[in-house]
């Protein structure tokens, strides 16, 4: 039997990884719709692509009508922790989270969540690192959800599509790094593309680590290419 089209659910199109994970959704015949959930207008315009401007993702239900029928999410909305103290990096990266999880849960228990998580997170939540153990405590009670599944994915440093406009400025100084990096700890680096693919691949392709971390990154997206 085939597999059904992926429907998918994008947050963070506004960002590098959102955008990257967006263009390649665009380009995938598996593909067959995408909705974007965007606090402003992304200006794109594709006929696979749904845009709802809603601006308080704490509280999705003026919305939720609109959310039904997807069989994939790829939450890539984040910030980094950079400057932030530990109750407004939760707030963002826990309590906006898992709201918006639930309400999709509850609409599509079919779906597979996919969410960005980061190398180094602390599944144990009681580690040094504040960033870590937020994430850490985001991914676990996100597996504890209705959902088909939930993967969280652990990239480290991210190649950017070229041509995209979302790119972090910084990565502009640092992208030479990629090819020793990438010879010399693989793990750690990987290009967006091939997180992109990755995602796909595990809406259709069960996989037996929940947590896909560089390494499952990279091998999965080679299955895909």
């Amino acid at each position: 039997m085939n597999n059904p089209a992926i429907r998918a659910i994008i947050t963070g199109t506004t960002g590098m990884v959102g955008e990257g994970v967006l263009h390649e959704c665009l380009q995938d015949p598996r593909v067959e719709a995408v909705l974007i959930i965007n606090r402003k207008p992304l200006g794109l315009t594709h006929p696979k692509l749904t845009e709802i401007i809603h601006t308080d993702f704490y509280d999705i239900s003026p919305i939720t009508s609109q959310l039904s029928d997807y069989n994939a999410c790829f939450f890539c909305l984040g910030i980094s922790s950079v400057g932030m103290n530990e109750a407004d990096y939760f707030k963002v990266t826990y309590t906006l989270t898992m709201h918006v999880a639930g309400i999709l849960s509850s609409l599509n228990p079919d779906m597979t969540f996919c969410y960005i998580s980061g190398a180094g997170t602390d599944s144990s939540e009681k580690g040094g690192s504040m960033w870590a153990r937020v994430k850490g405590k985001t991914e676990n009670d996100l597996m504890k959800l209705p959902f088909r599944t939930v993967y969280a994915f652990r990239p480290g440093f991210i190649k950017p599509v070229p041509g995209l406009s979302n790119a972090h400025k910084f990565y502009r100084y640092i992208d030479w790094m990629f090819p020793a990096g990438r010879a010399l700890y693989p793990k750690g680096f990987c290009t967006l593309t091939e997180l992109a693919r990755a995602m796909i691949y595990v809406v259709h392709n069960p996989y037996d680590k929940k947590i896909v971390d560089g390494k499952g990154i990279i091998e999965l997206a080679a299955i895909e290419s």
